[in-house]
């Protein structure tokens, strides 16, 4: 792809986060291009439908996900952002879940896994985590507390409420 052609891509995609998160469903591609500075036959080349847009966003967000988990020393505060990022996104998640939309990330899964492998095997060689926390509990906890996030009065003090509590069951006694 060319280079201007990329830069056009990424502005568009985090025009698109933006234009999404704050008018939801009644967003336009049209509302897209004018934030991204863009005429909406470039959205439409890289993009040919909403659905396509929607899923490079998440697909993006994946993508972030993973290098942060990858580049993160700390797993307590990976999920602090990891929850974070989900409750910023619902908009995205819940236009996507409305349309019945499915997003092909099935690679971008096993990259995060596997980053998410290497923080829980630093947090229990630094002792930060209990020795019989695995991998899978790690990505349920995540998961779960990423939907609560979604839901109607999620807030700042409620997440980190809820946070403390999934932190105190990982730690060692």
């Amino acid at each position: 792809m060319r280079a201007d052609a990329q830069r056009n891509r990424e502005r568009i995609l985090e025009a698109a986060e933006t234009v999404f998160a704050e008018r939801g469903a009644s967003a336009s591609t049209e509302d897209v291009a004018e934030l991204a500075g863009v005429a909406i036959g470039t959205v439409f080349r890289h993009f040919p439908t909403k659905k396509d847009l929607l899923q490079a966003i998440m697909k993006n967000l994946m993508a972030r996900l993973t290098a942060r988990a990858a580049a993160e020393t700390d797993l307590f505060e990976f999920f602090d952002c990891f929850v974070a990022e989900a409750a910023s996104k619902k908009t995205v998640v819940g236009l996507l879940a409305d349309a019945g939309l499915a997003v092909e990330v099935a690679d971008s899964v096993q990259q995060f896994r596997e980053a998410v492998v290497g923080l829980l095997d630093a947090a229990r060689k630094a002792g930060a985590v209990r020795a019989e926390v695995q991998v899978d509990e790690v990505l349920a906890l995540l998961t779960a507390t990423s939907q609560g996030a979604l839901r109607a009065g999620w807030d700042a003090d409620l997440r980190r409420r809820t946070l403390a509590i999934i932190y105190a069951g990982l730690r060692p006694a």
